[in-house]
Order: structure tokens, then sequence, then C-alpha cells
């Protein structure tokens, strides 16, 4: 067996553990709202117009977007309900990804359901009245059983929905299947790709088929069938969250540590995990978080620490436009989050993750470009590429206010496959960073920005407030602090994006340590 697959298999049971979790949880939530619903809209034309119409309205919103909607929405309940009570709880991972699923398993629900009971026969429903049954009775003697088979028609659509969706629970904190996807385009790990969306298709197949045996029972009028899928399906959800139990038994204190959802992230927040892990702490790890999630779950207390950059601190966080230079930036930051949040910056790792506009050499050279202003002249005839969020960025807003720019096109790519557009040619000019292994590797050209339109990007060790006086945690990280060279970064994130190197994030984690902290 290859490493990647051994490695696959080894993350295995509990990703599949919490993804049976995330979405039987939100299919049996979906099914209770739904089925009441579904009743009531049966009963009324008034209402059921606009129930149905309402979950219709929830399948247009891509599911990424319904999902990450809710985590704002609940940090803000949860910080009135601690203000109001003492108490709050947690808006990252599974609460969120729980609520936008459940909405998500709805539509087939309710409009199997509603259509099942209004395809009762009128013959069938007048002699339940005739024998005397109220309405009550005639529900669920009569029209649900006979409804049956379509409402479990519908739930097998919600079903297969929800264990597709589930698997994008991943950037909102949660632990699924998806984490097999969002961390395998990333480091092109794509024995990774394939992998998890094989477990999810092999999830929802066999969920279907289980669901099937159901409402085959139902259409059939068998007890003995129905009974047998239920047996089946329940013990096939404990047997698969059985090692989620199990890896809570006996645990000290847990440390969680969080990750953006590129490739110096993973390493770095495997880094991290090491250093906890050698003390003898739990340590468990959220990843593939948007940059706004991520800040925020820190200062909630949802994450204990994470890498950020002070760029993106500085314009995204605190809203600030201009550039002092690297090291006011790092002053001020360190002040203003403390001051604004209680997040403790415990310092720069000792390189720099930048923004960066780069060109392959041949094309630089060719148009005569070294920086963006020598750009700004060329950028009607050029197409910018950029990562999925730098367009809507105020970095972005500030490069493209300094210099003009106006490119024939602009378009957003997973960063894997902007750089491979960059070699291939769909774009002349991309968006990286520069502790990105694959600059130096493909020799691309960073263009100069002499206008300083780009804030330094210092990689910089974030601290919640609730682990600010954490010593543990704090001795375990500070060592790090100052010590990671630019060229390390980029040997380190070369060995883990690249098809022909072997290293996972652990190992390039590892050899990174071995070099910066050598064994005295």
């Amino acid at each position: 067996m290859s490493p990647k697959l051994a490695a696959a298999f080894a993350l295995l049971p509990e990703y599949l553990g919490w993804h049976v979790l995330l979405s039987f949880s939100a299919l049996v939530l979906g099914l209770a709202i739904s089925l009441p619903l579904a009743v009531a809209a049966s009963r009324s034309a008034r209402l059921r117009w606009p129930v149905l119409a309402g979950a219709s309205l929830i399948q247009t919103i891509p599911s990424l977007a319904l999902l990450a909607l809710f985590y704002p929405l609940l940090l803000a309940l949860s910080a009135l309900s601690k203000a109001t009570f003492g108490h709050g709880f947690s808006a990252l991972g599974f609460l969120p990804s729980l609520l936008a699923l459940t909405l998500y398993s709805m539509l087939p629900i309710l409009r199997n359901g509603a259509a099942g009971i209004l395809g009762v026969e009128a013959a069938i429903k007048e002699a339940a009245d005739g024998v005397g049954m109220t309405s009550s009775q005639r529900l669920w003697q009569v029209e649900l059983p006979l409804a049956a088979p379509v409402i479990m028609a519908g739930v097998r659509t919600a079903a297969v929905w929800t264990i597709g969706a589930a698997t994008l629970s991943t950037p909102v904190g949660q632990t699924s299947l998806g984490n097999y996807i969002f961390a395998g385009l990333q480091t092109e790990n794509w024995v990774f790709v394939l992998f998890g969306c094989a477990a999810s298709a092999v999830l929802a197949l066999i969920a279907d088929q289980l669901l099937g045996l159901i409402e085959a029972g139902a259409r059939r009028r068998s007890p003995r069938l129905v009974l047998i899928g239920v047996g089946v399906l329940l013990g096939g959800v404990a047997l698969a969250v059985a090692p989620l139990a199990v890896g809570l038994v006996g645990q000290t204190q847990t440390y969680t540590v969080g990750a953006k959802n590129f490739s110096e992230q993973y390493i770095l927040a495997e880094l991290m995990a090491d250093r906890l892990q050698a003390t003898g702490a739990q340590v468990s790890r959220k990843e593939d978080l948007g940059s706004a999630v991520a800040y925020r779950a820190l200062a909630a207390g949802e994450l204990d620490a994470y890498v950020d950059y002070s760029g993106t601190l500085w314009t995204n966080v605190l809203n600030r436009k201009d550039n002092p230079g690297r090291a006011e930036v790092l002053k001020q930051l360190t002040a203003e989050l403390k001051k604004r949040d209680g997040v403790t910056v415990l310092g720069s790792l000792g390189f720099e993750n930048a923004y960066a506009l780069t060109m392959r050499p041949d094309r630089a050279a060719a148009l005569h470009i070294a920086s963006i202003s020598d750009l700004a002249g060329q950028a009607p005839k050029l197409t910018l590429g950029s990562d999925l969020e730098f367009l809507s960025r105020p970095e972005w807003k500030s490069v493209e206010s300094a210099y003009a720019l106006k490119f024939k096109a602009k378009r957003s790519y997973q960063p894997t496959f902007m750089y491979r557009a960059l070699m291939g040619g769909e774009a002349d000019v991309i968006s990286a960073f520069s502790s990105d292994g694959r600059i130096a590797a493909d020799h691309l050209v960073i263009l100069s920005d002499p206008k300083g339109a780009i804030p330094p990007y210092d990689a910089v060790v974030l601290i919640s407030p609730k682990r600010a006086h954490d010593r543990r945690l704090i001795d375990a990280l500070t060592p790090l602090i100052g010590k990671i060279p630019l060229s390390a970064m980029q040997a380190a994130n070369l060995s883990v994006d690249r098809d022909q190197q072997k290293a996972s994030p652990t190992e390039a984690a590892k050899a990174l340590e071995r070099q910066i902290l050598p064994s005295p």
C-alpha cells in the first residue's frame, strides 16, 4: 500500500465518524421539523405555498455559503447568551454545520411528505371518516402509513444531499470527509481528494440502500423489513461514531490549534501541535478555516492558537489602510489586538508570507515588466489570476488604486490551479505568496512594489484570550519565535505541494522542527 493511501486510511475512523454523526443528526433533525410541516401544509393550501417556497429558496443558497453564514450568527448569539446568562456555547464546527445541513435536508422531505399525504385517495379518507375516526386517528392510522413510501423516497434524497453537502463543513471547523478533499487540493495530494470523494460516495450509497430497505418495508407493509433496515442503519451509525467516543476517554487538557486552508498553514499547525504534544498535552486541530472565521474563533476562545499574518490582521481586523513599515505594523498590531479582543501576539516566526504579484520569467522579460508600476501599462492586455479571496480583500483594492491597474480579465482559482493557469498561459499574472516554494521551483518573478501598497506579512503566532496566561502553551510555542527563515518555509511548502515529493504536512513539520530547533 502506498504511503499516501495508508495515511488516508489512518485518518478514516475520525473523519468518517464525524461525517456520519453530523449527517445523521442533520437528517433526524430535518425529519423532525419537516414532517409536522408537511402535515400542516397538506391540511392548508394557504400554508403550503410559503412552506414549500421557503424550503426551495434555501436550496438556491450555495451550501458552503449557508454553512459560513451560520458561524457569525451563532457567534453573536453565543456572546448574547454569555452576557445574559453567564454561559455561551461553541459557534464553531458542529453546531453551524448541523443547522445548515438540517435546512438543506428539509425540501425533499417536505415536498414528498405533503405530496404523499395529499395523494391518499379521497375514498379512503371518506371511509376513515365513516367509521368514526378523528382527524388525528385518520392521520396516524391511515394517511401516514399510506404515504410512508413516498415520504421515505424524500428521506432517501435528503440523506444523499446531506452526506454530500457535509463535506463542505470543513471550512467552518467541522471535521468530516471533506478534510481529505480540502487538504488534498491544497497540497496536490490527489490520493486524498479521490479517497474523500469515494468515501463520501460509498457512504451515501450505503445510506440510500438501507433507507431503500425501510421504504420497501413500508410499501409492502412489512414490519420485519422496516425493523431490519432501521436496526442495520442505527448499528452502522453507532459503529462509525464509536471511535470518537473512545478518543474522548482519558483525555487530559486539550488544546485546539487552528489552520487556514493552504499548505503552509497545515505545516505550521502540525509544528505547533507537535510542540504541545511533546509536553503531554492532548491536541485537536481545526483546519481549512477562512481568514475571518479563524480570527473570530480565536477571539471567542474556540481556538487556542494559530498562525496568521500581520498584513491580514492589519487590513481585515483593524481596517487599517496605511503602511508604517514592518516593525511598526507588528508593534501596533500587538497592542491593538490585545486591547481590542484580548488576543496575544506571541511574536513573529521570522518570515513573511506576503501577497505578491508574480509572473513567469519569460513573459515578464518579453513585456519588460519588473515592478507593479511596469505592469500598469501592460495590464489592459493581460489576465490576472488570483486565489479565491484576493480580489475581495483590502490589499487588492489598495494595489489597484495605487497603480491604477485595469486588467483585460480577472479570474479566481483554487491556489493549486492558479499556479497551473500561470504556467499554462491561461493567466499572465497571479497573486502569489512570497513564502510559497512554487515561486522558487518555477523560477517565477515577484514584481516589486515601489509604492508600498502591500503591507508587511509577518507570520505571527496568536494566542486566545483564555490562554493568555497558560504557561504550558506559551512555553511550548515561544521557542519557535524568530526561528523560521523564509528559505526554510519555502522548502517545507515545496515538499508538500509537489507530487514528486512524498512529504505530508506532518512530515514537513517534523523536518522543519529538526532544522530550526536541533536536538542538543
